[in-house]
């Protein structure tokens, strides 16, 4: 039923955009008076679920859910019908327009998706407002994961601001270093002493190797044993039992699960000294700590993360929610910008996903709140994505148009098709490749 869920919404969320996406289309296309042979939700490879003619345009959806297409006469697009091309241009064809109306035609849906983003962002802080919590009030500090903490970071620090522009909720300053080229950090320790800390500028590319993608996080208050996955090891003297509370480890109090991380990570490969609460008498324990820097165990986490109880909600108004709409979406499209340099990397081509990756996004309960945040993250990525100058998508053709614009040379037909053509073969290519990781990761985990 989860996954019956999910496929709902993530059917409905790509209807709706791709839907959109080919309006943007399709409307510019018809005010410059160019004729729209079809208009397709999915592809309809040999027959169509539905169609109808209205016009010159035959309307349809098709029975292959891989997006959608809208179908302009004396065009070279992803069908390579060129037989039409083949004879001398008509006044109604894409080709006989002028360039610029050409670019407007093939950048609509681009600029629809964005759009589509910003406006949806807009409805959701007026429907439901936003929450944030101001760096000042969250009075335990932050968890700081241990390979930030030799440049100076302390478990318990806050942000107070990165590259001099202040942190309004305290969790951004996880996008600001990983996404937004955060190096320059104002920090506010524990002992309420500000420091600003300067940071190597591939720290985000170490971090993303590490695989610490939060390297920031509210703190829990948890120092008790949930479970243990081996109940012991040939290199040490203690173990630890369902139910130990942990008390110090070689000689340092523990009450928040970060410092259990911190002084593991310091005593990587080594014997850890443990004080430990087991059924109100406390023991010590020696226990040899793995290089990775664990013990085998699993805390419990059923107290709630310090703090949290002090987000703060806000509401907005129509003009408010349009700025802040408007704000969030390009952030939105900055973040994603900025995640593609993990692509090129061995870790980050193996995380990329399909179908199934993106359905993940969804919850597994229907909630209208989530399918239109991702619903507007996937409108944002579709704009991206289309822009991208790969021949088949809507960037190739603006490359060329654009190439055209400059030389004032259109590009051969015949490059176009060849372009075309190779275009097609990549996106498959990487269609296969993604869904190929989905299906690694569903059975090998990961």
């Amino acid at each position: 039923m989860d996954i019956l869920i999910k496929a709902l919404q993530l059917i409905l969320s790509l209807s709706i955009l791709v839907v959109l996406h080919e309006l943007g289309h399709f409307l510019p296309a018809k005010f410059f008076k160019t004729r729209v042979e079809k208009f397709y939700l999915f592809f309809n490879p040999w027959f169509s679920v539905v169609k109808k003619k209205i016009g010159e345009t035959e309307w349809g959806i098709g029975w292959l859910p891989l997006g959608g297409y809208v179908k302009i006469s004396g065009m070279v697009d992803e069908s390579m019908d060129t037989e039409q091309l083949k004879q001398p241009a008509q006044p109604w064809e894409f080709r006989a327009k002028p360039a610029w109306q050409r670019l407007i035609i093939m950048t609509g849906g681009v600029i629809v998706n964005l759009l589509v983003g910003i406006i949806i962002y807009a409805g959701i802080v007026m429907a439901w407002g936003d929450d944030k919590i101001d760096p000042i009030d969250v009075s335990a500090g932050l968890s700081v994961a241990p390979i930030l903490q030799p440049y100076g970071f302390q478990s318990g620090d806050v942000v107070l601001a990165v590259n001099g522009e202040k942190i309004e909720d305290a969790l951004d300053v996880n996008k600001e270093i990983m996404l937004r080229n955060g190096t320059t950090f104002l920090v506010k320790h524990a002992d309420g002493k500000e420091q600003t800390i300067e940071l190597p500028e591939d720290i985000d590319m170490k971090l993303f190797k590490a695989g610490v993608m939060l390297p920031f996080n509210f703190r829990i208050e948890s120092n008790a044993v949930d479970s243990v996955f081996s109940k012991n090891n040939s290199n040490a003297n203690g173990i630890l039992f369902k139910g130990d509370t942990i008390v110090k480890i070689n000689g340092k109090p523990i009450q928040y699960f970060d410092q259990t991380v911190d002084a593991l990570y310091a005593s990587k490969g080594k014997m850890a000294d443990f004080e430990i609460n087991r059924n109100g008498e406390i023991i010590t324990e020696q226990i040899k700590v793995k290089e990775d820097g664990t013990i085998g165990f699993k805390p419990n986490f059923t107290q709630l993360m310090v703090d949290t109880t002090k987000v703060q909600h806000v509401n907005y108004g129509f003009f408010e929610s349009i700025s802040r709409g408007t704000s969030y979406g390009m952030q939105t499209l900055g973040d994603y910008v900025g995640q593609m340099k993990y692509v090129f990397t061995k870790k980050g081509a193996s995380s990329i996903g399909g179908f199934a990756s993106i359905g993940n996004l969804f919850p597994a309960t229907w909630d209208w709140l989530a399918f239109w945040e991702k619903t507007a993250l996937i409108s944002i990525i579709l704009a991206f994505m289309n822009i991208l100058p790969i021949p088949a998508l809507d960037g190739g053709h603006v490359m060329f148009l654009l190439y055209e614009m400059a030389t004032g040379k259109e590009a051969p037909q015949k490059v176009l098709e060849y372009a075309q053509y190779v275009g097609i073969v990549l996106l498959l290519s990487l269609m296969v490749f993604a869904n190929g990781n989905d299906l690694y990761r569903f059975v090998f985990g990961g």
